[in-house]
C-alpha cells in the first residue's frame, strides 16, 4: 500500500476514534486502538502521531491537547471536539444558494480551485438541494477567469500554496522582467494574489531582504522547499495583502515621488471613480487634479498619455521631461523614416507569446534555463500536457466520499457510480481506490465506519454504515484550500450576478469559518472599475426585464452619450465588466463597459426577451483575447526596450536581430489604436497601415504643444 494511503487511512482513522469515544485519550490507547499506528515502537509511534497531528492542524483540523500538572508528555491526554470537525449549519436563502451554483457553473473548468469549489459546495449546502444540480444561469458569463494556466503552472501554484499554509521557504528560479535575466530566489512565502488575469506571489526575498511580488508564469522550472523542517519562518503579524492589491500599475514598488496631474471635466467622474483609491482628488480652482505616488516615471506617464487631450502632467519635474522625451520619441517613430529591420542583418523568426529571448542567465540558473517542463514547453514525454485544474486534497475528497456514502446508506439506497464520478470529478479507478480506503478506516475491536460494495453489473455502491459512522454523517469543516476556493470564487464574480446574492453568502461563510480565509493565503484584486454599484442597479432591471437608460462616455469619439437599452446578461473580459443589450435604436447586440457608464437609470418600462439575442456569444471571442473583429490589422514595431513585455502579452509576428519585435493589432477604429500605442510611451510604432501611423503622429505632437503651453493654458 502506498504511504501516503496509509497515511490517510491512519488519519481518519484517528478522527473516527477521537470523535466516537467523546473523551480525552492517551497517547497509549491511540497507538493500541487505531488502525496504523499498532505494531509501531514508542519512537516511532512518536514521531508519527506528531507528524499526523501538524497535518490535521495544517488542514484546521485541531486536536485539543489536556497536560498534567507535572507537564509529563506520555501523561497527554488528545481529544477532538465536534466543533473542531463538523462545519455548523449554513443558512442560507434560495437565491443565496443560486447564486452559489452560478459561481460553480461560470467558472468550472476555468478556476484554478474548479474540483475544491465543487468540495466546498457539497459541504456548504449540507441537507438542502445541491446548487449542483440546478439549472445553469445565463444571465451572466465569464471571459476572463482564475485558471491556473495549464498542468506546470497549476502544479506550481498547488505547490506555493502548501507552502504558505507550512511556513516553508521555497526555492525557485525567476525572469526578472526588468533585467532581462534569470536568477535563483529564495523566498518565505507570505500570500497569493490574483489581479488582471494573473497569480502573484508575494514573499519575503532572501536576495533582497525585503517584501517582493512574483509573477507565477515568470518562475522557471520547479519550485522545492529550501529545508526539510515542519516550519522555516512565521510571517509577520503586521503583513497586509490588501495594500498589494490596492496598488496601481505606477505604484508595484518602492515609492518615489508624487504625480500631479490635471483632468478635464469631461472624464473627471470616471477618475475619481476608477483610480481615486490610488491617490487624492483636488478640486483647484474649479479643476480637477489627481495626486498618486508612483514607482515607475514610465508606467504613470504611459498612463497620462493613454487619457490623450484629457489629462495633462503638472509634475514633477522628472515626469514632465521624460513624458516630453517620450513625445518627441514617438513624433520620430512615426515620420518619415520607419522603423526597419537593420541592413543587412536580417529577421529572425516569430517567437510564441511568453518566450523570453535573450534574457540573462544568473547563478545557479544558467545550467537549468530552458529545460523542459516550463510554462508553455513540453512534458518529459515530449508531447504537450494537457490543461488540468489543481485537483483538491485527497483527504478533502475521502471525507466529503464518505459523508456521501453515509447519507445513502442510511436512507437504504444504492448509489449510483456515474453520479458520484460527476460530482467529484473522479475517474472510475479512482472511485475503487477510494472506496478501499474508507472500508479499512477503523480503531480496533471491528469498529469501523462503513462497508461499501461496488456492484459492478449495475454500477451501483451498496453501503452498510457502521454504528461510528455518525461521525461522519455531518459535513466536515472545509479545508484551507475548499474555503480559499469558495471564497476566492466569490470575489472574483462579485456583485455581479442578478439572480442571488453573493455577498450575503459570503458573510454566512466566513461566519461559519470562523475566519476570513482571503486573510490567510489568496486575495483578489478589484478588477480595474469600481462598477459596483452600476452593477448592481443593471442587474435589478435583467431580473425585472426592465429597459434601462444610461449616460455612456464613448472613448473613441471623446464624449458622453444617452443611450436607451434591453440589459440581458453581465460579462467580463479583459478590461473589465460589460453589459450585454440589445439597443432597439441601432437594432443590434451592443456591449457597454460599466466603468464608462457615468450614469443608470432603470425605467419602469419592460421588454420581452429576444430568443435571438446571446449574451454570452462573445466570451471566446475579444472578451477573452481583447481583440476585437475588425477588417483591418496594423503592423507595430515595439522597441528591444520592450520586447519583452510584447511577446508576454501580444502576438509576435517578427523578431528583428537589433532585439525589437513586430506585432499585430487587430481595430475597428483608429481612435483605439491612436490610444494603444500612446500607452506604450514611445516604444511603439505603428510601420502600417499609412493613416494609422499619420494618426498616431498626429495626437502625439497635440499632446507635445499642448504639454509645453503655460499652466492654465490647454
Amino acid at each position: 500500500m502506498a504511504k501516503d494511503t496509509e497515511k490517510l487511512i491512519r488519519q481518519l482513522s484517528l478522527i473516527s476514534y477521537l470523535m466516537a469515544e467523546r473523551r480525552p485519550v492517551t497517547a497509549l490507547e491511540i497507538r493500541r486502538d487505531v488502525e496504523g499506528y499498532s505494531g509501531m515502537n514508542e519512537d516511532a509511534f512518536a514521531r508519527r502521531f506528531y507528524a499526523d497531528r501538524s497535518e490535521l492542524e495544517s488542514l484546521r483540523i485541531q486536536l485539543t491537547v489536556e497536560r498534567p500538572a507535572d507537564g509529563a508528555a506520555e501523561q497527554e491526554n488528545y481529544s477532538l471536539r465536534p466543533e473542531n470537525f463538523h462545519l455548523p449549519a449554513i443558512a442560507f436563502t434560495d437565491k443565496e444558494l443560486a447564486a452559489l451554483q452560478t459561481a460553480l457553473s461560470l467558472l468550472d473548468g476555468e478556476f484554478a480551485y474548479a474540483e475544491p469549489l465543487r468540495l466546498a459546495l457539497q459541504q456548504i449546502t449540507w441537507g438542502r438541494p445541491s446548487p449542483l444540480r440546478a439549472p445553469e444561469q445565463r444571465s451572466v458569463a465569464l471571459g476572463i477567469t482564475a485558471s491556473a494556466g495549464g498542468h506546470e503552472l497549476s502544479a506550481r501554484l498547488a505547490k506555493v500554496e502548501t507552502a504558505i499554509f507550512r511556513n516553508k521557504t521555497i526555492l525557485f528560479e525567476y525572469y526578472t522582467m526588468e533585467r532581462d535575466e534569470v536568477g535563483a530566489r529564495k523566498v518565505d512565502p507570505y500570500h497569493l494574489l490574483f489581479q488582471g488575469g494573473q497569480f502573484y506571489l508575494l514573499g519575503y526575498s532572501h536576495e533582497r531582504k525585503a517584501v517582493r511580488v512574483f509573477r507565477l508564469t515568470r518562475i522557471r522550472g520547479k519550485v522545492s522547499y529550501a529545508t526539510k523542517a515542519e516550519h522555516d519562518f512565521r510571517r509577520p503579524a503586521d503583513f497586509d495583502p490588501r495594500a498589494y492589491a490596492n496598488r496601481a500599475d505606477w505604484q508595484l514598488g518602492d515609492e518615489r515621488g508624487v504625480a500631479e496631474v490635471l483632468i478635464c471635466e469631461r472624464i473627471a467622474w470616471q477618475i475619481e471613480r476608477h483610480f481615486g483609491r490610488y491617490g487624492e482628488i483636488r478640486e483647484d480652482r474649479g479643476e480637477t487634479v489627481f495626486l498618486t505616488g508612483y514607482s515607475n516615471p514610465r508606467s504613470i506617464v504611459s498612463w497620462v498619455m493613454g487619457l490623450g487631450p484629457n489629462a495633462r502632467l503638472l509634475g514633477p519635474e522628472e515626469l514632465t521631461e521624460e513624458l516630453r522625451r517620450r513625445l518627441d520619441l514617438l513624433v520620430e517613430r512615426h515620420g518619415e523614416v520607419v522603423p526597419s529591420a537593420p541592413p543587412g542583418r536580417g529577421r529572425a523568426g516569430a517567437k510564441a507569446p511568453g518566450t523570453a529571448v535573450g534574457a540573462r542567465i544568473t547563478g545557479s540558473a544558467r545550467s537549468r534555463a530552458g529545460r523542459r517542463g516550463e510554462p508553455g514547453g513540453e512534458g518529459e514525454n515530449g508531447s504537450a500536457r494537457a490543461d488540468t485544474a489543481i485537483r483538491p486534497e485527497r483527504f478533502a475528497r475521502l471525507v466529503t466520499l464518505a459523508s456521501i456514502l453515509i447519507k445513502a446508506g442510511r436512507e437504504g439506497e444504492r448509489v449510483s457510480m456515474k453520479e458520484v464520478c460527476e460530482r467529484l470529478q473522479l475517474s472510475e479507478d479512482e472511485l475503487r481506490e477510494d472506496v478501499n480506503v474508507l472500508n479499512v478506516v477503523n480503531f480496533g475491536g471491528g469498529s469501523y465506519v462503513l462497508y461499501a460494495e461496488i456492484k459492478e453489473e449495475t454500477g451501483e455502491i451498496e453501503v452498510d454504515p457502521e454504528p461510528y459512522s455518525d461521525n461522519f454523517d455531518r459535513p466536515a469543516r472545509l479545508l484551507p484550500v475548499e474555503a480559499k476556493a469558495l471564497v476566492a470564487a466569490i470575489d472574483l464574480i462579485g456583485e455581479h450576478i442578478p439572480e442571488g446574492s453573493l455577498t450575503s453568502a459570503r458573510e454566512k461563510i466566513v461566519a461559519a469559518l470562523g475566519e476570513d480565509p482571503m486573510e490567510q493565503g489568496l486575495q483578489v484584486a478589484p478588477t480595474a472599475g469600481d462598477d459596483s454599484g452600476v452593477a448592481r442597479l443593471v442587474s435589478k432591471a435583467i431580473v425585472a426585464r426592465k429597459l434601462i437608460e444610461i449616460e455612456y462616455y464613448k472613448a473613441n469619439e471623446d464624449e458622453l452619450v444617452p443611450r436607451k437599452v434591453e440589459p440581458y446578461a453581465l460579462t467580463n473580459g479583459r478590461e473589465g465588466w460589460y453589459v450585454a443589450s440589445f439597443d432597439p435604436e441601432r437594432d443590434g447586440v451592443r456591449h457597454f463597459r460599466l466603468d464608462r457608464i457615468k450614469k443608470v437609470t432603470v425605467t419602469d418600462e419592460k421588454f420581452e426577451p429576444r430568443p435571438e439575442v446571446d449574451p454570452a456569444a462573445e466570451v471566446d471571442g475579444w472578451l477573452r483575447t481583447g481583440e476585437v473583429p475588425a477588417s483591418r490589422t496594423a503592423r507595430v514595431w515595439v522597441s528591444p526596450e520592450r520586447a519583452r513585455w510584447a511577446r508576454e502579452a501580444r502576438r509576435v509576428v517578427e523578431e528583428w536581430s537589433d532585439g525589437s519585435v513586430v506585432v499585430e493589432l487587430s481595430f475597428a477604429g483608429a481612435d483605439w489604436l491612436v490610444r494603444e500605442i500612446l500607452r506604450e510611451a514611445g516604444d511603439a510604432a505603428v510601420l502600417e497601415p499609412e493613416d494609422a501611423r499619420e494618426a498616431v503622429r498626429e495626437a502625439a505632437i497635440r499632446l507635445r504643444e499642448a504639454s509645453a503651453a503655460p499652466a492654465g493654458v490647454t
